[in-house]
């Protein structure tokens, strides 16, 4: 990828205060490779293993059926990590609507319009964007200051439970990439244990994993050592 050209020194950052998030070892789920260990329950052993932030993603859900797997991630993790769903921001609406701690969303490029998401969940949620490209971080800098909170950079190698992921970045695409970012970049896409060190040192908020903790024998063992890596 080329790197971006436009300055961006005038890109707004939220106040980091109002929305604290420790993005360190974040959890993006996958019903199909968590298996018979559910969803649930891998991330409750991420999170025990030292995951910060889970990201609840199944793209082929109906409402009701992510809303209860939301709701019971709430109820099982979200006093010790950042629980955000991915896109519906109906189902997070929802979800707040009955009282459930969860924390903001992540949406990605071709999804409603970032202000009407932030307009929709509340100036106190947490929102998170996709991005990867000089136009990518164009865009995030004509946003009102505030909008979003972090950006999602990738793929930073390929990855097969994101078959349409956008080119492969490498390390050294991604730290362009962050380079020219005013907001946290969370580093996305096939990474492994031997990423996270690398990735920290080119300035990476944290690293969203899906593999590397759902496909795991054991989640909270594959955390603890991602958690271990990235602070070594």
């Amino acid at each position: 990828m080329s790197a971006p050209n436009d300055s961006v020194s005038d890109i707004s950052v939220p106040d980091a205060s109002a929305r604290a998030i420790d993005l360190s070892i974040y959890l993006v789920t996958d019903e199909a490779l968590c298996g018979e260990r559910g969803v649930v329950q891998t991330a409750i052993d991420a999170v025990a293993g030292g995951a910060t932030t889970v990201q609840l993603r199944h793209k082929n859900a109906s409402d009701e059926q992510l809303l209860e797997t939301l709701l019971q991630l709430a109820h099982a993790i979200s006093d010790r990590a950042t629980l955000l769903v991915n896109d519906r921001v109906d189902v997070f609406t929802r979800a707040k609507a009955l009282g459930a701690a969860v924390h903001g969303v992540h949406v990605g490029q071709g999804d409603l319009d970032p202000r009407a998401v932030r307009a929709l969940i509340g100036e106190d949620a947490i929102l998170g964007l996709s991005a990867d490209s000089a136009a990518h971080l164009a865009a995030v800098r004509a946003l009102p200051a505030g909008t979003a909170d972090y950006l999602g950079v990738g793929a930073v190698r390929a990855t097969s439970t994101k078959p349409d992921h956008p080119p492969v970045l490498g390390i050294d695409g991604f730290a362009a990439v962050t380079a020219q970012a005013a907001l946290p970049c969370v580093a996305i896409g096939g990474i492994g244990l031997a990423d996270a060190q690398p990735l920290r040192r080119v300035g990476a908020a944290g690293i969203a994993v899906v593999s590397a903790i759902c496909a795991a024998t054991d989640a909270r063992e594959a955390a603890a050592q991602l958690r271990e890596e990235w602070s070594a």
